[in-house]
């Protein structure tokens, strides 16, 4: 009979304090608590990590090999375990190749879509493509200049594995002697080639080497149907030295060198069923990879599938045109001696003074400078030997740039011209990827790349009932397609991801997103007796659509799935089925189960932090009054993806949230405007591109900006709080001046881990070794040398008040700070990392293993140790991520001192208790995407609540009782405030 529970005995793992827990099996169970009181411990590190280590542990002794070993949890035994999934917040994917498309595999889909029931137009007529017939290829072929010399070639292998020793015997018995194999040219009867039979390999069978002319017409056709017959309708004509006057159209492809040394070569494909006779433009057959942009064959050939490229930007080499010519252009300070020569001898031959300043220049002139001279120019250079001239045309400073950052071997001179250089929408393919040919197939009229810019609940209206428009033929075709297309659209709206648009880069995605999508791809998977393990699905979703997330949810338990969703939300935690409190405290106070029990059970318990909350015996207070702005700094005219043309005034000296439903432009008019704006302006970041608006009014009233947002502090264990907030820099030198390094002569680095010296060798210093995982993600192990500690033994025979270097790594934020209290550097800094609610963390803690929200309190708490001049925007990304409401409480306490302190805080959030303690709320909306990106409410939160357009303000009417409001309110639930004892 199976278990109806998954027990959980003897758990250890982290801070868990020898834990005894059952979690019922088909339920929607919610573990809560305090940052820091076991929630993930328990939930991920031991009940998901022991499913997955049973999981490779039941797979064959060699596919264990691949795999490596995964360590045991520390936890005497889990009962009752079904089949394991994570969904947690990692990004989607870094490749800026990935997009929702792919990464939810809709464009998998569409690209099968595409190729079996496409009609190709032609790119230059518009009219559909036809067949093509050898006399229609002859035809093109003779139309190339008189004398052009080339290679007919029959396509007989195209990407494909293999060594095949039988093909090129039966090439050879047919009576042809030449192979071209991967681009490199073979005779089969005096060598055969050795291929790699696990390596995909494209043959070609050269039938003839031509001269095209009229009087080879014959000659020509007979080897051009020789061709096709070989290759089933396919052919391939190399051109080896193309003359210049041939263009290239976009389905040849360009191979050899680029260099001028000869050895470029032209290709030309055709293919007897596709081709226009009206037309010049090269066709070849359509697969399923043509609309792939990760494919040579799909990718647009300019930006290679990226869709962007990086160009040298005039704006960003000339960025004060009041200084003299000879220091205008600082892109070339890399080399300034030599190139200061060629301005001087470029402003001789315009009879310039070197002093003049830019802006006084004549605008051709300048435009001369920056791409080039019309005519030679006579350059001086002095030398031991006396004065050396050469007369040549002046390359100018954009070409130079863009030149040597393709020919330069040294990184630092790249990254130098890259801070010159602006990423722009790749002109050839207007940022949609694909090659010309892919653009123009068309489905019901629309070419992929159109229905790839539609939000998703755009295209799942352009997909609903498209076999009523399509011939018998086709929607026999793509009727299962179409099916399995719309299914995942429905998914992804159903988790509220329906203004996102296919092309979106999956980089981009916060972590609550791409949760929600790889939680879309489970619900199409329709599995049963699967543990489900989520990890805060609610983080970045207004309370509006919340509602659906939770319906998802339900609808996975009620398939007859197990799922634990680490979560605060209260919304999420009175759907749930169960939920378990962890606590009491956080870190080494915690790692217990506090309460467990339904909602209405837990409201009740005693020594529940949570319960306090959720009961109303503790909330956040409303403040007495809201601060009034200094001044303000007003974005003009911002339009970047779904914003509107809107201006929006962000108040100074204050305290603001900007809200709105998921998708209504919060992050593009903060990160993409205003910041970005802000950091090339005052903080002279040229690598940062601002998002399209006309201007930015108000910068003068504040000093600086700095934008603390939630990426990682560091990509490998070797980065953690003590060494990003400074705190380890202190604590090395109190163990360099005790009384053992005295003696040793050890110093301060004698004590850090990244360095030779005092690091254990076999880990390098970080206390773990990477396990590679193949098609999974990548396992950190603890070091068998050093157990883990990082160091050597020399190095951890010194102490300071008894404990070692390590020692202090392992310690707890808080228990830290009271063992350095006598230190008053170490203390402020331990302290404001607990005024964050970070109290529980260790010293050491890797920052891989930081979540996106403690990563953004170890960046704030930094900020907060900095010289404080006042007047400085600080700009916060949903700060409250995976914090437990008095934690909640402690960080809106930090944001009200930083106001308090002259500067000005904007952050972005749902959480209602914060937004209800903003002096100002900037409300966008009202949907998202297309929808979106308009300013639907500005002012208190009172003056929000009283919105009837706004849907935060809905929901700030359950907040802020006292204020007199006609309207609705939401319909969650609260429950009756419960008086205090005291």
């Amino acid at each position: 009979m199976r278990k109806q529970h998954i027990e959980v005995r003897g758990a250890e793992e982290h801070n868990l304090k020898d834990l005894d827990v059952k979690i019922p099996r088909d339920e929607f169970t919610v573990v809560t608590g305090l940052s820091g009181s076991g929630k993930s411990s328990l939930a991920f590190n031991t009940v998901y990590a022991e499913g997955q280590r049973r999981y490779i542990e039941s797979l064959s002794a060699y596919a264990r090999n691949f795999l490596g070993q995964m360590d045991k949890p520390q936890v005497e035994a889990v009962e009752g375990l079904s089949p394991a999934i994570s969904i947690d917040q990692k990004n989607a994917a870094n490749n800026p190749r990935s997009t929702v498309g792919t990464v939810t595999e809709l464009h998998d889909y569409l690209r099968l879509l595409y190729a079996r029931i496409g009609v190709q137009h032609d790119p230059i007529t518009g009219e559909p493509v036809g067949k093509q017939s050898a006399q229609d290829m002859v035809q093109q072929l003779l139309s190339l200049p008189d004398g052009t010399r080339a290679m007919i070639a029959a396509p007989i292998v195209r990407d494909q594995k293999g060594a095949f020793e039988d093909l090129f015997d039966e090439l050879v018995a047919d009576g042809y002697a030449r192979v071209e194999v991967d681009g490199e040219q073979f005779d089969l009867t005096i060598n055969k080639p050795e291929l790699d039979k696990n390596y995909d390999h494209t043959i070609d069978v050269i039938v003839d080497r031509v001269k095209f002319t009229s009087d080879a017409r014959s000659r020509i056709t007979d080897s051009v149907e020789t061709a096709l017959e070989a290759a089933d309708g396919l052919l391939k004509v190399i051109i080896p030295d193309p003359p210049e006057e041939i263009e290239m159209g976009s389905n040849s492809r360009s191979t050899g060198s680029l260099g001028g040394d000869g050895d470029d070569r032209l290709v030309l494909e055709f293919s007897e069923a596709l081709g226009n006779p009206n037309s010049e433009f090269q066709f070849s057959e359509i697969e399923t990879r043509s609309f792939s942009f990760n494919s040579p064959y799909g990718a647009c050939p300019e930006c290679e599938g990226i869709g962007q490229s990086k160009e040298v930007d005039e704006d960003l080499i000339i960025v004060d045109p009041g200084k003299p010519l000879k220091n205008v252009f600082e892109a070339w300070s890399y080399n300034r001696s030599y190139y200061r020569t060629r301005i001087d001898s470029v402003a001789k031959h315009f009879d310039l003074s070197v002093t003049t300043p830019w802006e006084e220049i004549d605008e051709d002139i300048q435009r001369q400078f920056l791409y080039g001279t019309d005519r030679e120019v006579v350059f001086e250079r002095t030398t031991r030997n006396g004065t050396r001239r050469k007369t040549k045309r002046f390359e100018g400073v954009v070409p130079n740039l863009e030149r040597r950052h393709i020919e330069t071997d040294s990184k630092g001179t790249r990254e130098h011209i890259e801070e010159y250089m602006a990423v722009t929408t790749c002109p050839s393919c207007d940022g949609t990827r694909l090659r010309e040919q892919s653009r123009h197939v068309f489905v019901d009229g629309t070419a992929i790349t159109d229905v790839n810019r539609l939000s998703i609940g755009d295209a799942r209206k352009h997909f609903e009932g498209m076999e009523a428009t399509l011939s018998d033929r086709d929607r026999t075709i793509a009727e299962e397609i179409l099916k399995e297309i719309r299914a995942r659209l429905s998914f992804m709206e159903e988790v509220g991801l329906e203004y996102l648009t296919l092309d979106r880069e999956a980089s981009t995605l916060s972590g609550g997103e791409s949760q929600r999508i790889r939680l879309a791809t489970q619900v199409g998977s329709g599995l049963v007796g699967v543990l489900y393990v989520l990890d805060e699905p609610s983080i970045g979703l207004h309370q509006r659509d919340n509602d659906r997330l939770l319906d998802t949810l339900e609808g996975l338990r009620d398939l007859g799935n197990t799922l634990v969703v680490v979560e605060h939300d209260e919304e999420t935690m009175r759907r749930a089925d169960t939920i378990i409190d962890m606590g009491p405290g956080p870190g080494k106070r915690g790692g217990e189960v506090v309460a467990q029990g339904t909602f209405d059970e837990i409201v009740d318990a005693d020594n529940s932090i949570t319960a306090d909350y959720l009961s109303g015996r503790k909330e956040i207070d409303v403040p007495s009054e809201r601060r009034d702005p200094s001044g303000s700094l007003t974005v003009r005219g911002a339009r970047q993806h779904n914003l509107r043309d809107v201006d929006v005034s962000f108040p100074l000296g204050v305290f603001t949230a900007v809200t709105g439903v998921s998708g209504s432009g919060k992050s593009t008019l903060m990160h993409d405007i205003l910041y970005k704006s802000l950091a090339r302006e005052m903080n002279n970041n040229t690598s940062v591109d601002p998002g399209d608006h006309d201007a930015i009014e108000g910068m003068d009233a504040i000093e600086t900006v700095r934008l603390i947002d939630q990426s990682p502090i560091g990509r490998t264990p070797r980065s953690n709080p003590a060494t990003y907030t400074g705190v380890f820099d202190y604590v090395r030198e109190l163990f360099a001046e005790t009384k053992l390094s005295k003696q040793r002569g050890y110093k301060k680095g004698r004590f850090s881990f990244n360095v030779k010296g005092g690091r254990c060798e076999e880990c390098g210093g970080q206390g773990t070794v990477k396990i590679e995982m193949n098609f999974l993600s990548d396992v950190y192990v603890p070091c068998e040398q050093c157990d883990g500690a990082r160091y050597n033994n020399e190095t951890l025979d010194v102490t300071y008040k008894d404990k070692t270097i390590a020692d202090v790594l392992n310690m707890e934020v808080s228990e830290a700070r009271e063992f350095f209290e006598a230190n008053s550097q170490i203390r402020r800094r331990l302290t404001l990392l607990e005024d964050v609610g970070l109290g529980y963390m260790t010293l050491g803690q890797p920052s891989t293993t930081l979540s996106g929200g403690e990563a953004q309190r170890v960046k704030l708490a930094e900020e907060l140790g900095k010289r404080d001049s006042g007047s400085t925007l600080y700009l916060l990304d949903e700060p409250t991520t995976g914090l437990h409401k008095e934690d909640e409480r402690k960080l809106i306490d930090v944001l009200h001192r930083l106001v308090d302190n002259g500067n000005s805080v904007v952050v972005i959030e749902h959480e209602m208790d914060l937004i209800k303690n903003a002096d100002r709320v900037i409300d966008l909306g009202p949907e998202g995407g297309e929808n979106g990106g308009a300013l639907v409410a500005h002012g208190t939160p009172e003056e929000v609540a009283r919105n009837d357009d706004s849907y935060t303000g809905l929901y700030l009417r359950d907040e802020l009782p006292a204020v007199d409001i006609d309207g609705p309110r939401s319909d969650r639930r609260k429950p009756a405030k419960v008086p205090s004892d005291d």
